[in-house]
């Protein structure tokens, strides 16, 4: 099927049969293949062979006698290992003595079996959230209990629940969670202060977005006599509130990161503690784990040290006031933020210099109103401000990874979870490198290194010119993900050769690890850890279920922010070519768009040159390129399959003003 393989595969004999391990694939024709790690080819499944199996789930297959001659490798589910969701959206069906449940939609999702005593309130035709409990051998249907019943939710409500449920996540803590978040002391006894250093007296101040509630991270600042400077970046110290083996701690992991969509948060944790006891808020004591530099005003550290504070904020910044004082030179605690930023320009410069690759980033943000319905999208670029907090951030999490890299047991570097990124795929460079060469830019492909220099080569000379955009796009599409690990390969695209996720224990899992080894490497009683590789998988599968639902979330505020512009014409950008046809993007709300093939007939035929990255016309030879500006027109934004289609515009004049909305439509 030529997919990649996304979950370990292992292989056995039992007499005469082969079983693999793998993840189900269910196609919405109700044909289901098992996806194996390391095995070229997907097993089929056909419907009735996945038995009490869902799409998504980790499963056993075992392959079915004499289909190896055939070619095609068929098998059937003998076990389910791990279940990807167990929790959905549909409605009640009540009888008499029971009731069923029947899912809006999915991939073969069979209707639950739901006993009386578990409808928690919902009556027949409730829209329920239905958690799944249990499917005996049996039985023919699953059982399940209600959650929750849904009331007066809107349709784009009712949506991002199903998006966050349908990739795994919950939209509630269990009971037992709550209840243990909620027995945690506020107070900091003198038993916590063991063994911290105290930094309350230092300047410390918070940098994040205006609407955040979650500070997890602080920066500490201090002239030291030498004319050198002491900055602290203190992490919020979830690991001493979150014990192995809690319910807090189980449900951390499963989740495993939390969730951000336009108009909310899924967090990893729960409020008390994510907004609470661990976020670190002005004005009260907190306690952190720290990396403490002391480097000189060339930005060069001459000594570090990582342990366990105590800190006090005394000012919390936004990102906008921040960058206002680096602009206009004035406001609260100046001359201390002028330093910050121009240590971490100087840290930022020395990075790209070592070989990180400088890809600009923009975040689009949508306005909303009271009902999370889109009014309006705003652009925003990274701005010193955001890169002061990067930096710090980036060199906290580097020093943390190369300290423990040094700890061995038994002339063995000890299990870690690290942060790695791999050199970019061969493949995908290959005909990228063919195509900037289109616009004058040359690769050197001897060394890593030398592909790095080359693309912020590239990216420093295209840099405000047309190609810019469909250059940045098209390397980012070169580059390899990155995952957590034990095995350390480095991070190519930071040019680190060591680095973990360290600063962000509130919202990410795998920091909660990288504190608790930590802990263990600063007080030498390090335990190795023999299922940390099978962690990291997990947290990188959960990180990737948690964009992929990002995305979709982003794509359905897209559709329904563009559904009132129906008939109105924009400036746009060509971002995709595939032999079906093109897509764009609307300059003004970077809103993505299908221009079909089949829209283009009265102009030409066109065909795919996927060397060009263009479509090109046979009798008149237009082409449509990456990159290209067009003008196009929305003609239909279809919100179920979160969908635009757009039509291509022969301009010979200025796109027509959209019309005037009426407010709230």
């Amino acid at each position: 099927m030529g997919r990649k393989n996304s979950s370990a595969g292992k292989k056995s004999r039992s007499h005469q049969h082969q079983n693999y391990t793998g993840v189900l694939d269910i196609t919405r024709s109700g044909m289901a293949f098992v996806i194996v790690e390391g095995l070229k080819q997907d097993i089929l499944v056909k419907p009735g062979d996945y038995r009490r199996a869902f799409h998504g789930d980790k499963v056993t297959v075992e392959l079915k006698q004499g289909n190896l001659r055939s070619g095609r490798l068929q098998g059937q589910v003998v076990d389910v290992l791990e279940r990807k969701q167990t929790e959905f959206i549909g409605h009640i069906e009540l009888n008499k003595d029971f009731a069923f449940f029947i899912p809006d939609a999915g991939k073969s999702i069979p209707d639950f079996f739901i006993p009386l005593s578990q409808l928690n309130g919902a009556e027949n035709g409730s829209r329920v959230v239905v958690k799944f409990i249990e499917w005996g051998k049996e039985e023919k249907n699953p059982k399940g209990s209600v959650l929750t019943v849904i009331e007066g939710e809107n349709q784009n409500d009712i949506a991002m629940k199903e998006l966050i449920i349908q990739n795994g996540f919950s939209l509630n803590f269990s009971e037992d969670t709550l209840e243990e978040s909620e027995r945690l002391p506020e107070m900091i006894s003198e038993a916590d202060l063991e063994g911290r250093r105290d930094m309350r007296k230092i300047l410390t101040i918070t940098i994040d977005p205006a609407d955040a509630k979650d500070f997890d991270d602080a920066i500490s600042f201090r002239v030291l006599k030498k004319g050198e400077y002491e900055i602290g970046v203190h992490i919020a110290d979830v690991s001493h509130f979150v014990e192995p083996g809690s319910a807090l701690d189980t449900e951390a992991y499963e989740r495993a990161t939390s969730v951000y969509l336009p108009d909310r948060v899924i967090p990893m944790l729960p409020e008390r503690i994510s907004n609470e006891l661990c976020s670190l808020r002005p004005k009260e004591d907190k306690l952190t784990f720290s990396c403490i530099f002391q480097m000189n005003s060339k930005a060069e550290i001459k000594q570090y040290w990582i342990g366990r504070t105590i800190i006090h904020s005394d000012y919390r910044f936004t990102y906008e006031e921040v960058q206002d004082i680096i602009e206009t030179r004035a406001g609260m605690y100046t001359a201390e933020v002028l330093v910050l930023n121009d240590l971490a320009q100087k840290f930022r410069k020395a990075r790209f210099k070592n070989g990180a690759i400088n890809f600009s980033s923009q975040e689009v943000r949508f306005k909303l109103d009271e009902n999370s319905k889109p009014i309006g999208i705003v652009i925003k670029e990274s701005k010193e401000a955001h890169q002061l907090i990067e930096e710090f951030m980036l060199l906290a999490n580097r020093y943390v990874a190369e300290n423990v890299s040094k700890v061995k047991i038994n002339k063995k570097p000890i299990p870690f979870p690290y942060r790695v990124h791999d050199q970019p795929d061969e493949d995908k460079l290959i005909p990228f490198i063919e195509f900037a060469k289109k616009f004058g830019h040359r690769f050197e492909t001897q060394t890593p290194e030398a592909v790095a220099a080359s693309f912020n080569s590239m990216l420093a000379a295209a840099k405000g010119l047309p190609e810019q955009h469909v250059l940045e796009q098209l390397g980012i599409r070169t580059m390899a993900k990155a995952i957590y690990t034990s095995e350390n390969i480095g991070h190519y695209g930071l040019g680190f050769e060591h680095y973990c996720h360290f600063t962000s224990p509130i919202r990410r899992y795998p920091d909660v690890l990288v504190h608790r080894i930590l802990t263990q490497v600063l007080s030498e009683k390090v335990k190795v850890d023999k299922k940390l590789e099978e962690k990291c998988k997990h947290c990188s599968e959960r990180e990737r279920a948690a964009m992929e639902t990002e995305r979709a979330a982003n794509k359905y505020k897209q559709v329904e922010f563009m559904s009132q512009f129906i008939g109105d014409e924009f400036n746009a950008v060509i971002s995709g070519v595939s032999s079906f046809g093109f897509w764009a993007e609307t300059a003004e709300h970077k809103c993505e768009g299908l221009v079909s093939v089949f829209s283009l007939q009265d102009y030409d035929d066109f065909r795919l040159v996927e060397s060009d990255y263009c479509l090109v016309g046979k009798r008149s030879g237009r082409t449509f390129r990456m990159g290209d500006n067009v003008t196009i027109k929305v003609i239909a934004a279809n919100l179920t399959k979160r969908q635009l289609d757009y039509e291509w515009v022969l301009q010979t004049e200025q796109p027509k003003n959209p019309k005037k909305k009426k407010k709230g439509k």
